[in-house]
């Protein structure tokens, strides 16, 4: 059985009043289970930061291609976005494109609580596939075909 690696850091530094406020305000907003979800999703941030900023010094033009056609398809940026585009990316922009936002958006909750119980209980089909995990990153063209039954 092979060992299962984590997903996220946590902060260096454990009390810091500023971080803290922002995570719970965070949490609230986007219906977060805890603050690991949370802590992903900068993980997530951070990984694409750290290839937009090797890409940029290397010359490799099809890379750069493919890591903006990804994140294109994922709706991070912009169809003719560049690598700085990339970089300004914030978490809120992720937060965005999780599954259990957009299912409240759409109005098929009435709050991201709501949502994400939703989705925990297979009401929700993207494409007549269940899909159970809130924090599931919805593509562009997939968006349209988020249903709930």
């Amino acid at each position: 059985m092979r060992k299962l690696k984590k997903t996220y850091e946590s902060p260096v530094k454990a009390w810091q009043k500023d971080r803290i406020l922002r995570e719970k305000k965070l949490i609230s907003e986007y219906g977060l289970k805890n603050k690991r979800e949370l802590w992903k999703v900068e993980g997530k941030l951070r990984r694409f930061r750290r290839v937009a900023r090797k890409l940029t010094a290397s010359m490799n033009d099809e890379q750069k291609k493919e890591f903006l056609k990804k994140l294109n398809l994922l709706g991070l940026i912009e169809e003719k976005g560049d690598l700085d585009d990339v970089l300004e990316l914030d978490i809120y922009s992720i937060l965005n494109r999780r599954l259990q936002t957009i299912v409240n958006k759409k109005g098929f909750a009435n709050t991201m609580k709501e949502a994400r119980q939703l989705i925990v209980h297979e009401h929700i089909f993207i494409n007549d596939k269940k899909i159970t995990v809130p924090g599931y990153v919805v593509k562009k063209i997939e968006e349209n075909q988020i249903k709930k039954i």
